[in-house]
């Protein structure tokens, strides 16, 4: 468990809050849960709806669709955002690597502090915006690689 410094210490690190003031931060932070989960645990399934945001304090999880690994996140990385949003099921599973400790915002929390202060939502977007570029980045590079493949491939046929 985190004191409340450690907690708020550990709040103003994360990049959705950095941009955030610190008394902000403390009432944000007093209000997140902290849980723990076991070593290949599956904190949530592709599919399953989802209201909260997780923020990794301690460990490693593997964001996943099936076997094909999408991520893997550690220390002051969050996931679930999109469905504080959307409120459509979850994208992705995402299951623990190592053991770890999360905090946790739920959508009403969040939805009370981009009413108090907007710039999480800014913040927020960012994030959601640089995850789909690399994202994007990673599907081109694989698109690529299977056409540089399938034309190799198209000349030993060839020749």
């Amino acid at each position: 468990m985190l004191t409340s410094v450690d907690r708020l210490l550990f709040v103003r690190g994360v990049p959705i809050f950095q941009e955030l003031r610190d008394d902000f931060l403390v009432r944000l932070a007093s209000v997140m849960d902290e849980l723990s989960f076991p070593t290949k645990h599956t904190i949530f399934t592709q599919g399953q709806e989802g209201r909260s945001l997780y923020i990794v304090v301690l460990g490693q999880v593997r964001v996943h669709i099936g076997n094909n690994d999408l991520a893997q996140l550690g220390p002051g990385a969050c996931f679930g955002e999109m469905s504080l949003f959307d409120a459509e099921p979850r994208s992705a599973s995402v299951s623990t690597v190592t053991a770890c400790e999360c905090l946790v915002l739920t959508q009403q929390q969040l939805y009370d502090a981009i009413e108090e202060t907007p710039g999480i939502a800014v913040n927020i977007i960012r994030l959601l915006s640089r995850r789909t570029r690399d994202l994007n980045q990673k599907l081109n590079a694989q698109a690529a690689e299977r056409q540089t493949q399938d034309t190799a491939g198209g000349k030993k046929l060839v020749g």
